[in-house]
């Protein structure tokens, strides 16, 4: 289902770029995180698409079930912790509703006149959304492989040889961002670039001792025991920080790093974001020595 939000008064949205995310605060209470995946030239209208996930949490499920047109719902960011850098060449892999994200990144590299090529994989043609739209639009830079008809995605058929002059994207389901990151472990730094929509699985932390927070402009400092998140006892001090998914894969939670060494924990930043120590994500990470000052 595909969902286009504007402001009550039909004022101007706050401007995003590809790769960008919202939060969603549905009536009940729920809020979850969902790719903007329409046209960012358009300063009224955010669009997003919701698969319906039947074992999922509930989001999808009310959206598709008890939302309306006319309805009310909140509304978070744009964040972006996806973002198109410059690049030669672009190749963008999609697996399943990974493809949203991915959407505005075709349109940008397109406008750009980058050289591009899409792999998109799903279960079944029917299940694949977009794909029909996208084959029209673009023709033979879009390759759609449905796994009943074509089987699994050749990925080292696209990318067995490193080419440093290309940027990789991949949006989908943890498995296919396992294979894309073990196939890609030969290509230069950075040149892979992922997107998840549910937490990788985390490493125990670095020690199970407390620790001390303190919160620099608040002029307080908290102890995080073992049993609690960082997040957890910065509200129980008192300081109201945004979150989210609580899982480390949204970046509300995103918080500077004045001092210490961060013990990152999260599914969003790349390995040289997280050696520049200088931020981390409160729901999940913890720190690797007795102290770690943050900009709270």
């Amino acid at each position: 289902m595909s969902l286009a939000l504007a402001h009550p008064d039909g004022t101007r949205l706050p401007d995003w770029t590809p790769g960008s995310h919202i939060d969603l605060v549905l009536p009940d209470g729920t809020t979850r995180q969902y790719s903007l995946c329409g046209d960012r030239w358009d300063a009224h209208t955010y669009r997003i698409a919701v698969l319906r996930e039947p074992a999922g949490r509930g989001g999808s499920a009310y959206l598709h079930d008890r939302v309306r047109p006319g309805d009310r719902v909140g509304v978070g960011g744009p964040r972006n912790h996806f973002p198109l850098v410059p690049s030669e060449k672009y190749l963008f892999v999609a697996g399943g509703i990974g493809i949203t994200p991915l959407l505005p990144m075709v349109r940008q590299a397109e406008l750009l006149g980058v050289d591009w090529q899409l792999l998109y994989g799903g279960r079944t043609r029917s299940s694949m959304a977009f794909s029909e739209k996208l084959t029209a639009a673009y023709g033979e830079k879009v390759h759609v492989v449905p796994q009943d008809e074509l089987g699994l995605l050749d990925l080292a058929a696209w990318l067995c040889t490193p080419c440093p002059d290309t940027k990789v994207y991949c949006c989908g389901p943890a498995p296919l961002l396992a294979a894309v990151e073990a196939v890609c472990a030969a290509w230069p730094p950075y040149a892979l670039r992922t997107e998840r929509f549910t937490a990788a699985t985390q490493t125990p932390p670095v020690r199970n001792t407390p620790f001390e927070v303190e919160l620099r402009r608040t002029g307080r400092t908290v102890t995080v025991t073992p049993d609690v998140s960082v997040l957890e006892a910065v509200r129980g001090a008192g300081v109201d920080v945004l979150s989210s998914c609580e899982q480390g894969t949204c970046g509300t939670c995103l918080t500077p790093v004045l001092d210490g060494e961060p013990n990152h924990r999260d599914s969003i930043l790349a390995d040289h974001e997280r050696a520049a120590n200088d931020c981390m994500f409160l729901c999940v990470s913890r720190s690797c020595g007795d102290r770690i000052v943050l900009d709270l």
